[in-house]
């Protein structure tokens, strides 16, 4: 990838050629091609074990890793300003990462009250049951953000359009907040 910075691309150029930066060297494809596959072949069983082990890189099965994601997640990384990204199937799995990967049991969230229905149950019910709680406020104050902060909060939920109407918050504001308390 350093020789993409190196050339100083433009992002409509990165959008079309990160993670993929030479054409395919089997076919000569430009475009990324979808691999539909589930599994990879292992030279040998020190193979699959170095690589089930993360000691080399590599495709180990199609719900863990798979050439064609492996190449979109590397084009947002680059076009988000990101270290990496992380691709899955529905916003429902996007939400719940997020989630998990700040917040544990003993854990508050403080969320938007106009949120997707099912980022809703997730918050209020599902997430109840591995111990983290959920404070929904009115975002289109800002300050009620602030006023459900705890000390055991570990995040601000909102979406950027609410749900059902569409409603926009000051994310701007929002983010401030949540930034002064070390919050993301």
């Amino acid at each position: 990838m350093s020789a993409i910075n190196e050339r100083n691309l433009k992002f409509e150029t990165l959008q079309l050629h990160v993670g993929q930066e030479t054409a395919d060297s089997v076919t000569d494809a430009r475009a990324v091609p979808i691999y539909q596959t589930s599994s990879y072949v292992f030279h040998n069983s020190q193979h699959a074990a170095d690589r089930f082990a993360l000691k080399d890189a590599g495709n180990i099965y199609g719900r863990l890793t798979n050439p064609t994601e492996d190449v979109f997640e590397r084009r947002i990384a680059v076009l988000e300003g990101g270290t990496a990204a992380l691709a899955v199937a529905s916003g429902a799995a996007a939400v719940t990462y997020a989630i998990e990967n700040v917040a544990l049991a003993g854990d508050h969230i403080v969320a938007a009250k106009n949120i997707y229905g099912g980022t809703y149950n997730l918050l209020a019910h599902t997430l109840v049951d591995y111990g983290i709680t959920t404070t929904f406020v009115d975002p289109l104050d800002p300050a009620n953000f602030e006023k459900a902060i705890k000390e055991n909060t570990k995040a601000l939920y909102i979406e950027t359009l609410g749900n059902p109407n569409s409603d926009v918050v000051d994310i701007e504001a929002i983010a401030n907040i949540a930034h002064a308390h070390n919050i993301p």
